[in-house]
């Protein structure tokens, strides 16, 4: 007679948080400063605010943007932040910086509204494998969240997770 295969995970009490889920849908846009400069690396205020009073900002509706300057480039800050001024009627939100630094922020909104109560002294596991960009600082700031409220909180997928932290007895 064949033994019963039983998961025991899904009738465990284990709740499973999925970064990816925290993940803004739509469209991310890089933006570089210097696509409004002369030449790509020298601002001269008229033109620049030309280009600016000109540019086609409803193509950016909707959209997460970052808002890139180069290394190498150098700008006034005020440069930056009167691109900011034409985006940020238009888009779903603008950051100045990299990719990354978009993705971070976005999480960083999402993860400022989670609720941690319904976690209070229950077995959590944040799950390790993604399909999105999941941000390790987003990581940081759910476990931060969590480890205050759950009796238990780990890492990975429930075949082989690390455990991160136990509520002292």
């Amino acid at each position: 007679m064949a033994k019963e295969i039983v998961n025991r995970v899904a009738s465990s009490t284990l709740q499973v948080i999925d970064l990816e889920e925290f993940y803004p849908e739509g469209i991310r846009t890089i933006l570089s400063i210097t696509d409004f400069l002369d030449e790509g690396v020298v601002l001269r205020e008229q033109s620049f605010r030309e280009r600016l009073q000109s540019h086609d900002w409803t193509s950016y509706k909707n959209h997460y943007v970052a808002v890139h300057c180069p290394e190498d480039v150098l700008v006034p800050q005020w440069a930056t932040l009167l691109l900011i001024r034409y985006l940020q009627p238009v888009t779903k939100a603008v950051v100045v910086g990299t990719k990354d630094d978009l993705e971070r922020f976005l999480f960083t909104e999402k993860l400022a509204l989670f609720d941690a109560a319904p976690y209070q002294n229950g077995l959590v596991m944040i799950k390790g494998c993604a399909n999105k960009p999941v941000p390790q600082q987003a990581m940081g700031i759910l476990a931060a969240k969590l480890i205050p409220v759950v009796r238990k909180l780990s890492y990975g997928e429930a075949c082989s997770s690390v455990p991160l932290y136990s509520k002292p007895k």
